[in-house]
């Protein structure tokens, strides 16, 4: 495995870490190759970003080899066995101490002014490096961070030696590792740009680390239920605005048949988006007498023309005007989302369809909004569907979201669309910041 930079090992490790976002979760990076890989992390994760200051004390005559770590307010740790199997005395271990404590003094110094440390007792420590290649610094901040308080340590870094993991698995609660070669040498082979991070770097990175949390985003999240003026409709439809602070785009709803803005599955889906910094839109495409006609229910072009009205009087709406704007169905409101996104004049930028029929959809060829269908393993006739829509569509991808049925009932398969949904929407909404500096 091959990354861009560390920029992108660090959008690529998020990706694998996304569990732990909304846990009370402190990404630590090791300086400074670690720290880009790390804010990376911490602006998908939505959690604080924050330095480990820590030296490892080598054994002189090997330095690779760590007797132990000192870490911020006196932490020392010490490795029994490697002191015992490298014979130092108590003069020569004091010795390594003091001056592992002089060159953390400094590194103290240097970071400390500008972002103060996070307090790790009870929380999880999430250890960042760009890489490992011995394991002895990772290893000494592992230790470090547990004797900080840490609940649970996680050590995640894009690239390491096999032997490096097997060993670190034994320290560290949790190892998460992107790519272990067969062959590996040395970190910078795993990098097509791998210049050494400056100091001045890492102080940007510090300082731009001030997205909200994403506890503060659901508190600050402005939900309000709407009246939706359609024409044709007996009365506004009923639906669900979402803004949370700054969107950086805003995606509505169609649901299928016997759904409503309620369904508890777009929800959920509706809350993963919202924590990313997208609005939502939740609604109803039938009024509560038309709801009972079966024959609307199943008619895409009302469907899509309902839909198409609503996305018009969001775009209406404070806060939603200039927004880019993408659109989430799920079965026959999949068939619709495409439909609608098929005119130009309403701009639609991103199209996701969870266990959709896409075949439903009219001129599937005419519709060149970037589409991602997702189908569940076992949904096979929805499945096979869905591939013969995706050789009709221009720019649409296909994920099967393994061992899934159609409603996506089964434990973590909906948690992965919702993910997969929300990385869409970012990329084709907000490409320009693929997790949202605002937004998270």
């Amino acid at each position: 495995m091959m990354f861009e930079d560390r920029e992108d090992a660090g959008r690529r490790l998020a990706r694998a870490l996304e569990r732990h976002r909304g846990a009370d979760v402190v990404v630590l990076g090791l300086p400074r190759g670690g720290v880009p890989v790390a804010f990376e992390v911490a602006r998908a994760l939505r959690a604080p970003l924050d330095v480990l200051c820590v030296r490892k004390l080598g054994v002189p005559f090997q330095p690779e080899l760590a007797a132990g770590a000192v870490g911020e307010d006196g932490v020392v740790v010490v490795n029994p066995d490697v002191v015992a199997a490298a014979r130092l005395g108590p003069a020569e271990l004091d010795a390594l101490q003091r001056r592992g404590a002089a060159e953390l003094e400094e590194q103290v110094r240097r970071w400390r002014g500008v972002a103060p440390r996070q307090p790790l007792s009870g929380r999880i420590a999430l250890v960042v490096d760009d890489g490992i290649a011995t394991g002895a610094t990772a290893r000494a901040a592992c230790q470090v961070a547990r004797a900080h308080g840490a609940a649970r340590v996680v050590l995640a870094v894009p690239v390491a030696a096999h032997q490096a993991v097997t060993a670190l698995s034994q320290i560290a609660d949790e190892v998460v590792c992107l790519d272990q070669p067969a062959e590996f040498w040395a970190v910078g082979q795993a990098y097509r740009h791998f210049g050494q991070t400056s100091d001045a770097e890492v102080t940007a990175l510090l300082q731009a680390a001030t997205w909200p949390s994403a506890a503060t985003v659901r508190e600050q999240t402005r939900r309000r239920d709407v009246a939706i003026p359609v024409t044709g409709a007996d009365r506004p439809l009923a639906g669900l605005l979402d803004l949370p602070p700054d969107p950086v785009g805003i995606v509505a709803f169609a649901h299928g048949s016997g759904s409503s803005r309620l369904s508890p599955r777009n929800q959920q889906v509706a809350q993963v988006l919202g924590a990313a910094g997208l609005g939502t839109l939740l609604m109803d495409l039938l009024t509560a007498r038309e709801d009972g006609d079966r024959r609307l229910v199943f008619d895409i072009g009302f469907l899509a023309d309902r839909l198409a009205g609503a996305c018009r009087w969001l775009r209406q709406q404070p806060g939603c005007t200039q927004l880019p704007l993408g659109l989430f169905g799920a079965s026959t409101g999949a068939a619709a989302a495409l439909t609608a996104a098929g005119d130009p004049l309403l701009r639609v930028s991103a199209v996701v369809s969870r266990g959709g029929r896409p075949d439903l959809a009219e001129q599937l060829p005419r519709v060149h909004t970037p589409t991602l269908l997702l189908v569940g393993g076992r949904d096979t006739e929805v499945l096979r569907l869905n591939r013969l829509a995706q050789r009709q569509l221009p720019d649409a991808s296909l994920v099967v979201v393994p061992g899934a049925t159609h409603l996506f009932e089964e434990p973590g398969t909906l948690e992965q669309v919702a993910v997969l949904a929300r990385d869409w929407f970012l990329a084709h909404l907000a490409p320009g910041d693929r997790h949202g500096t605002a937004a998270g």
